[in-house]
């Protein structure tokens, strides 16, 4: 006698899922960010109300923004390392597989810059490499649970915003991108002396899966915080959100 013939079950899309799985994702990460205090705030809502859930955890999560920004000192150095201790290969990382990276013609950039300044010139790679440099040997951490050492070298951020007379009294800066990723930062961390407009990963130019022409480096942030390719910086006072902090995820997020 054959085999009773089993039927095979039909394929499952994850795709048809993301718009839940995102929703959930982001639910999930904002409950972890909360304290048992902030939790005991919950205990009058009714936890299948979700909208009612999803408003106090994002009245949450900005209440930890606002601690962890009062919190942050801006003289204090985040960890950095020799170079033996260099992660070999550094991992890509991005929302979009490596191949999907941009190819940017560096002869022809030009980085925007708008907003709260005073000289809202456009920036060529020749103009930013004869701004004064520095290196950092320091640790990209990701909220994924990996980490990684890397070496970049350009301009100190602080010493770009003082070059196009940004507004160091405004809130926010924030950056658009070549790979239509955007983020932004609070100001004081903008200023931090560790905060990198990245030009170079060791001795050589940014490659495209590292952010190829500039990428900011942010060693007092989580990963998700230094974009890559960027293509224009503003200063401003309204909030900027970002990629993945629009999708739930803590919009401070220091280390």
């Amino acid at each position: 006698m054959s085999d009773p013939i089993v039927p095979r079950p039909e394929r499952i899309d994850v795709a048809d899922f993301k718009p839940a799985l995102a929703r959930l994702q982001r639910r999930m990460f904002l409950r972890s960010s909360l304290s048992i205090g902030a939790l005991s705030m919950l205990s009058g809502c009714t936890m299948q109300d979700g909208d009612t859930v999803d408003k106090v955890l994002w009245a949450m999560s900005h209440w930890n923004d606002r601690v962890q920004g009062w919190l942050f000192d801006r003289n204090r150095l985040a960890p950095t390392y020799s170079a033996s201790q260099i992660t070999q290969p550094f991992p890509f990382n991005a929302f979009y597989p490596e191949y999907n990276a941009p190819e940017i013609d560096g002869s022809s950039y030009q980085l925007e810059v708008s907003g709260l300044v005073s000289d809202k010139r456009p920036w060529n790679l020749a103009m930013l490499r004869a701004l004064p440099q520095a290196g950092q040997i320091t640790r990209h951490i990701c909220i994924e649970g990996w980490s990684a050492i890397g070496d970049w070298r350009g301009v100190p951020f602080k010493t770009f915003l003082e070059r196009i007379g940004a507004d160091t009294t405004a809130r926010y800066v924030g950056f658009k991108c070549a790979d239509h990723y955007y983020s932004s930062l609070d100001m004081a961390t903008a200023l931090h002396p560790q905060t990198l407009l990245a030009l170079d990963f060791g001795k050589d130019p940014l490659p495209a899966k590292y952010g190829y022409p500039l990428k900011l480096r942010v060693p007092t942030k989580l990963g998700f915080k230094n974009p890559k390719h960027i293509a224009a910086i503003f200063v401003t006072n309204t909030y900027p959100g970002g990629y993945w902090e629009d999708q739930g995820y803590n919009w401070y997020s220091g280390l």
